[in-house]
C-alpha cells in the first residue's frame, strides 16, 4: 500500500492550494479516506476525512467552511482543496487511508497507512 501526497507549496494568506494522494495498492470505494497535518512542534491533527464513496465528510473546526476533501474512486485518488489559507495553515500535510470508518479516520488508528507529507507554506 502507497499514499502518495502531492500538490503543496508557498503561497500568500487567502490563497488556495489542492493536494492531491494518490493511493495505489488499495481497493478503490474500500476505504476511507483523510488528511491530517503536522506543524512545527506541535503534534500531528486531524484536518479532513471522507467516507468509501465519498458521501459523508468530517472536518476539523479550523477546516470548516476553507477546506473540501473529495476523492475520486476511478483515480483511486483523494484531494484536499484549501482556500483562504492562513499563516497557521503552515504544516506537512499527510493523507491517510483506513479500512475503518471516515468518523474513526479522525482519531488517526494504529490501522491506517500513511503517505509521505507534503508541505504547505503559508506567508502572511
Amino acid at each position: 500500500v502507497q499514499l502518495q501526497a502531492s500538490g503543496g507549496g508557498l503561497v500568500q494568506a487567502g490563497g488556495s492550494l489542492r493536494l492531491s494522494c494518490a493511493a495505489s495498492g488499495l481497493t478503490s470505494s474500500s476505504y476511507a479516506m483523510g488528511w491530517f497535518r503536522q506543524a512545527p512542534g506541535k503534534e500531528r491533527e486531524f484536518v479532513a476525512t471522507i467516507t468509501r464513496v465519498g458521501k459523508t465528510t468530517y472536518y476539523a473546526d479550523s477546516a470548516k467552511g476553507r477546506f473540501t476533501i473529495s476523492r475520486d474512486n476511478a483515480k483511486n485518488t483523494g484531494y484536499l482543496q484549501m482556500n483562504s489559507l492562513k499563516p497557521e495553515d503552515t504544516a506537512i500535510y499527510y493523507c491517510a487511508a483506513d479500512w475503518g470508518t471516515a468518523r474513526d479516520l479522525r482519531v488517526a488508528p494504529e490501522s491506517a497507512y500513511w503517505g509521505q507529507g507534503t508541505l504547505v507554506t503559508v506567508s502572511s
